[in-house]
């Protein structure tokens, strides 16, 4: 018998199911990170400041149904705009598969293990801060370059 192939091989991203589009995320929370943009050259950077609704233990939002109520800009990747987001790591399994590049040996689908990508060390799981706890003023003292 031939061993079935999984879907994000067999499948173009628009093609998928949602659940299967939200299984693409390995939870690594770095979309999730605040982002600085240079105004005069486009050049977007990381900080190590999330959202308040971040769970630093999961990496995951903690009011993802209601999201963009509650966060206005909130990232919304979907497969028509998944390249709009040029600063998307190149870890990130929509911007891997977008560009044509296998998943990880580390992303969940393919280890089987929910917390595969924190041990390979991919996530940001305790690396950050939530926005709410420093000045607005002070956040560009919070710019990382671990990300990509």
């Amino acid at each position: 018998m031939i061993a079935q192939i999984p879907f994000w091989q067999r499948k173009r991203l628009s093609e998928m199911t949602p659940q299967e589009w939200e299984s693409l995320c390995d939870g690594c929370g770095k979309c999730c990170l605040n982002k600085l943009e240079d105004e005069d050259t486009g050049e977007v950077y990381h900080t190590d400041l999330v959202c308040r609704y971040m769970d630093d233990d999961t990496c995951r939002c903690t009011v993802y149904p209601d999201r963009l109520s509650k966060v206005p800009g909130c990232t919304v990747l979907t497969p028509d705009t998944v390249t709009d987001y040029y600063w998307l790591p190149s870890t990130c399994a929509y911007r891997t598969l977008a560009e044509g590049r296998p998943l990880a040996d580390w992303h969940p689908l393919r280890s089987g293990c929910p917390d595969s990508v924190h041990e390979a060390g991919v996530s940001i799981r305790h690396k950050v801060i939530h926005e709410d706890r420093v000045a607005e003023e002070d956040w560009e003292e919070h710019i990382i370059h671990w990300v990509l």
